[in-house]
């Protein structure tokens, strides 16, 4: 079951317009804590930039959004790269831009398309993903069923995460939370009964998205 999209890994990108360098950082980010260190950690690293403005979109729903003008004009720095990110159903990240100011005032449009243009780079750069939440089923079976499981896996049905060997084998399968019921029945079946599922529980997976 898809939750949300976000970017799929950390990115920087640069962009110099009338000698004014900005310099987009961008994160996936799971929490308010973890935007939150990331944009103190960019700031921190740039503390001599003229300005750093920081935006946080954090959220399976887009629950949290909140950003700075960090010394701007209101509404021309960290305003319109929220609402681009929050257009584009993005969540669960932060950016900071960093602006080192080039003696040449941008004016209000100047500075939205500036910051907005970092930002952009930035998402590029760091690709999009699809977040989906995935069950886990921890199975203990005996080693007569392994193989069977092992080639039903290469199918798509399920992926086999972990294996165990002891005098029983304990392996974790995964897949989609959509298809629990389907995995269920798959394994039982497979083992005409004797397997003993041992727990269960749900994660998120980050898929990749084909941008061609």
């Amino acid at each position: 079951m898809k939750l949300y999209d976000t970017v799929y890994q950390e990115a920087k990108a640069e962009y110099i317009t009338q000698k004014s360098r900005f310099i987009a950082h961008i994160s996936p980010v799971d929490s308010c804590d973890e935007a939150k260190a990331f944009i103190s950690s960019i700031k921190s690293e740039y503390k001599d930039a003229t300005h750093n403005v920081p935006v946080m979109v954090v959220g399976d729903k887009q629950e949290i959004q909140w950003s700075s003008e960090d010394g701007e004009p209101q509404g021309t720095a960290g305003a319109p790269i929220l609402r681009m990110i929050v257009e584009r159903g993005l969540t669960n990240l932060a950016i900071v831009v960093t602006r080192y100011f080039g003696g040449i005032k941008l004016g209000t449009g100047g500075l939205v398309r500036a910051y907005s243009t970092s930002a952009r780079l930035a998402i590029d750069k760091a690709l999009l993903s699809e977040v989906r939440e995935a069950i886990v089923l921890t199975y203990e079976i005996s080693y007569s069923h392994l193989t069977q499981i092992e080639n039903i896996s290469k199918t798509g049905v399920f992926k086999i995460a972990k294996i165990e060997y002891t005098d029983k084998i304990t392996l974790d399968v995964s897949g989609d939370i959509d298809q629990k019921q389907s995995i269920i029945d798959t394994i039982t079946e497979v083992t005409a009964g004797k397997c003993k599922l041992l727990k269960e529980k749900s994660r998120k997976n980050k898929f990749l998205i084909d941008s061609d």
